[in-house]
């Protein structure tokens, strides 16, 4: 008789995934305990997209009254985010600044949110003592500043900045929408989705668009283009006429 020697075998289950751990407010207590406060986060949306602006938000969390739910935006419902928006604008100190996309063209996408993040520090009524920005740079303030890469969520005051500074821009794109109908930019806020770069290709960019963005350049290069400038080839052939004059005598010898 043949045994099946795989019924022997133990089952391997698989490993559940851990949940990812939501944002804290550790860092600033740990701040707080040295004195140090006030403690602002502060965090931007809309770096991606192609159309609308850059949105940047600073929060200093009262630590007595932190409404619950607080953590990074994208993994917060949009009625999640609402709800918390006003807990935060009722409980903290809340700032925000708009890089606009004539702005965005003129210095960069990264220049341009750095410089949103920076006005939103200083527009606190209260000037911090301390700020945790998300990402990898740091800002030009006054005080200390920490940049924590994955701090909206990691970072509790971050991430309610990631909240206010979402929900204002989507609230802006909803507004946008309006002017610009057959966008769709009252659901994909802007980013390049399949809708999206469909309604570019077949309507062309509006003035919301960020000109030098891939997709926008093609779709204004199809549908304007008088509006590109000709880029000159420097590696075409021309031909040079060059003049000698007879009396310079050039020894073959040299190699030349």
């Amino acid at each position: 008789m043949i045994r099946d020697k795989s019924a022997r075998k133990p089952v391997k289950e698989t490993p559940k995934k851990a949940a990812p751990a939501k944002a804290s407010f550790r860092r600033e207590r740990a701040l707080i305990k040295r004195g140090v406060w006030p403690i602002a986060g502060c965090d931007e949306a809309g770096r991606g997209p192609l159309a609308g602006p850059v949105v940047a938000a600073a929060v200093i969390l009262d630590p007595d009254r932190i409404p619950r739910g607080i953590d990074d935006s994208k993994r917060l419902t949009a009625e999640e985010r609402e709800r918390l928006f006003d807990k935060i604008c009722a409980t903290a100190q809340v700032s925000v600044a708009v890089a606009s996309r004539s702005r965005i063209d003129r210095d960069n996408i990264l220049r341009a949110s750095l410089w949103a993040l920076k006005r939103a520090v200083v527009a606190l009524p209260d000037a911090p003592r301390h700020v945790f920005v998300d990402g990898r740079d740091r800002l030009d303030t006054a005080c200390d500043c920490e940049a924590v890469i994955g701090g909206d969520g990691i970072v509790l005051s971050i991430a309610a900045a990631s909240i206010i500074a979402k929900v204002t821009r989507d609230r802006l794109m909803c507004a946008l929408a309006q002017d610009c109908p057959g966008y769709g930019f009252e659901q994909h806020k802007g980013y390049g989705v399949p809708e999206h770069l469909d309604a570019l290709d077949r309507l062309g960019p509006t003035v919301h668009h960020r000109s030098f963005f891939a997709p926008v350049a093609a779709a204004r290069a199809k549908h304007m283009p008088w509006t590109v400038e000709p880029v000159q080839d420097l590696f075409a052939v021309t031909e040079v006429e060059v003049q000698v004059e007879a009396s310079v005598e050039i020894d073959a010898s040299a190699g030349l």
